[in-house]
Parts: structure tokens; C-alpha cells; sequence
């Protein structure tokens, strides 16, 4: 079982880079970046919820963060309080009031890993690697997890395309209520890579089946059959829709929820926070948050991508074990990198072997990790 996620820090904290603008410094343990302790062993591990080819772990916990303070990324597109532009469509200046006026500015020139985002709410807005942004002249993914405070200047925000060949539009963007696969999401998030992205879309997944493995539901010609098939755009939404890929993904979708409802009806005084994923007898994949309504927000759009790619993959039976499920609740020790806006959020990535760790940990109102993914690396 993992070490606290939420164990003080000790000593300073260096913010190593610079991410969206924004230069990043140290917090000194007095400050309110100090982690509270967590009662060890908070976390436990159910039986796999098991279907085709996944395996899902439900991951409960008796102990819950108050999360109501956050804003997501859907909820913020769909009524108008945060807004993604291509970079430089739009300029701030301050009115004579104080507040912010955001002016737009035509004709500048676009950029392919860049946007501009703007939290006009008085909530801070938490986005998730992967998180898909439909519209602008391509759709993009977030790039990193981060927090925006409110009230922030328009944000340079670091993202990947998904959406090979287009080039037009507007400059707006809207929510998709979609987070790409694992695959995509690896290689956005760990690997930091454009071409990645793009192999990973066409490819539907990064990892490397044997030949003699029995043959995936979703090939690589299907999926990018189905992407190209909209004209001069590759469209990665298109991987969702059954008749393109020619299996219907909302039926993998829909047993695997009644599955996991079924599994985690009777929980008393726990709350599922998160899952470990698993295709076939490998561990793969975790996403664990820091309270029960956080996951409930994010699980519907996880599990689709979650079903993506236990299609793209060979469909063994196989179920993977719970001691090796166990594994992607421990804390890793490795190379870890830090990135910390000071009184915002600190973001950290620990990497052991061929496995990756992320943290986000929000430092207001209350310091508490946010979400955590570990991953079993595919590169």
C-alpha cells in the first residue's frame, strides 16, 4: 500500500519550469503548501469488475477531501465561465471598474500547441491531462493536470493536437465531455510528445502485441478507416461512434458500468475515489482522486476511454491479479520532477522502471492531492 499522498513535504520545493507562462518557484514547508498527513492504508482495493478483455478495481476509501470548491472544465465551458481561444484571438484589459475586459484580436496567428484560456469564475478550475477541447481550427487535448486560480490573466495553456489535417474555423472552443484513451493520454502526458499523440490516435494503442496474441475488436485499419472518413479532417471523436469502428462501444460501456454498480452498491461509510485498470492479466493504468464526487464527475468519460482501449488491444481473458493491482497504490521511487505555481498548485511526476506517477496537489483553499495517475509506461 502507497506511502500518505498526502506526507508533509520536506524542505524547499524548486518549481523546475516555466508551464504556461508562468514561472514556477519554491514554497517553504511553513507555508500553505505543507501537506496535512493521511492515515496510512486509507485506500482499499475491491474485486475486479471483469468484462471481455478489462479488468476494473474499484479503489473506496472511509475518508473524502472537500472537492465542492473546484470548478472542471465542462461544467466552466458550458455556462460561459471559462473560455478557450486559439492563441492570440483575444487580448485583457482592465476596465475602468477594475475588472477584466476581454478584447478580440483578429488575424493573429494561431498556434498548434498553444491555446488561450480564460477563468472568468470566482473558482479555481481544474483541468486533467487528456481532457479533449472541440472546436478553434483543430480540436485539442490539455497537456498537463493543472489548476487556473480565478480571476487569472489569460492563460497560455500547453495542449496537443488530435485532430491531424484541418486548419480552419473559429477561434472558439467548446467542452467534448471526452478524455482521449490511456494511449493518447501517455503519450500527451508522460511523453510530451505531438507525434506520439498523432501515432497514438491512428494506432489506438501504444502497447506492442505479440504476434501470436488473438486479435484486437478495433484494429489500427478501422480506426484510422473511421478518423479519415470525415473529409480533410482526422477526427478523433469519430473513434467513438460504432458504426464507424464497426463495434459498438456504448454496449462495452454500458455492462461494464451495470458491472461496477452492482459491485460497489453495498459500500458502507466508504466512497469509490478511483480505479486500477487492467487488460487482460496486465496492470495498466490507475486514476485516483481525492474525494467520491470528483470521480463520480470524471468516471462515465474515463471508462469510455478506458473501453477504447481495452478494444484496441488483444482480447485475452484473462483477469490480472489483485497483488499486482495492489502494486498501482504504492508509492513510486524514482526520478521525480516538480512544477509548483506558488499558492495554486504543484504538480509532480516520479518514474520507477516502466512505470510513470503523476500528482496534482492543490495548495488553496485547502492543500490536498487532487488526482493521482500512474500508469505501466509503454516507451
Amino acid at each position: 500500500m502507497e506511502r500518505s499522498i498526502f506526507t508533509a513535504l520536506i524542505g524547499g520545493l524548486l518549481g523546475i519550469t516555466t508551464l504556461g507562462g508562468l514561472a514556477f518557484v519554491g514554497s517553504a514547508p511553513s507555508s500553505p503548501a505543507a501537506l496535512p498527513s493521511r492515515p496510512e492504508g486509507d485506500w482499499r482495493l475491491l474485486d475486479p469488475v471483469t468484462y471481455e478483455n478489462i479488468s476494473v478495481f474499484p479503489v473506496v476509501s472511509s475518508y473524502s477531501q472537500d472537492t465542492s470548491t473546484f470548478l472542471t472544465l465542462e461544467e466552466g465551458l458550458a455556462t460561459g465561465n471559462v473560455a478557450v481561444h486559439e492563441q492570440g484571438s483575444e487580448s485583457m484589459v482592465r476596465g475602468r471598474d477594475g475588472h477584466p475586459v476581454y478584447i478580440p484580436q483578429p488575424g493573429t496567428s494561431a498556434s498548434v500547441n498553444q491555446l488561450v484560456l480564460i477563468n472568468r469564475s470566482k473558482r479555481p478550475l481544474l483541468l486533467l491531462a487528456g481532457e479533449l477541447v472541440s472546436g478553434g481550427k483543430q480540436d485539442r487535448v490539455i497537456g498537463k493536470d493543472r489548476i487556473v486560480p480565478p480571476g487569472a490573466p489569460p492563460l497560455p495553456l500547453d495542449v496537443f493536437c488530435v485532430e491531424h489535417g484541418r486548419w480552419t474555423g473559429s477561434s472558439q472552443f467548446a467542452a467534448a465531455q471526452t478524455i482521449v484513451h490511456p494511449s493518447v493520454r501517455e503519450s500527451a502526458a508522460v511523453d510530451q510528445a505531438q507525434s506520439r499523440v498523432w501515432d497514438s490516435v491512428r494506432n489506438g494503442t501504444n502497447s506492442k502485441a505479440p504476434a501470436t496474441a488473438p486479435r484486437a475488436q478495433i484494429s489500427a485499419d478501422n480506426l484510422q478507416s473511421a478518423i479519415a472518413g470525415n473529409g480533410r479532417t482526422e477526427a478523433y471523436e469519430k473513434i467513438y461512434e460504432s458504426r464507424a469502428v464497426g463495434v459498438s462501444i456504448d454496449e462495452f460501456v454500458i455492462e461494464v458500468q451495470r458491472r461496477f454498480a452492482q459491485a460497489t452498491s453495498s459500500l458502507k461509510n466508504e466512497r469509490v475515489v478511483g480505479v486500477v485498470v487492467a487488460y487482460g492479466g496486465e496492470v495498466a493504468w490507475s486514476d485516483i482522486f481525492a474525494s467520491g464526487d470528483l470521480f463520480d464527475h470524471y468516471w462515465r468519460k474515463l471508462l469510455r476511454s478506458y473501453a477504447v482501449e481495452a478494444l484496441t488491444r488483444p482480447t485475452y481473458r484473462q483477469a490480472a491479479s489483485r497483488d499486482n493491482a495492489n502494486e498501482f497504490l504504492r508509492r513510486l521511487n524514482g526520478r521525480e520532477t516538480e512544477e509548483t505555481e506558488p499558492d495554486v498548485y504543484r504538480w509532480r511526476e516520479i518514474k520507477e522502471g516502466q512505470l510513470a506517477q503523476i500528482e496534482l496537489d492543490a495548495l488553496q483553499p485547502k492543500p490536498m492531492t487532487v488526482h493521482r495517475l500512474l500508469l505501466h509506461r509503454t516507451s
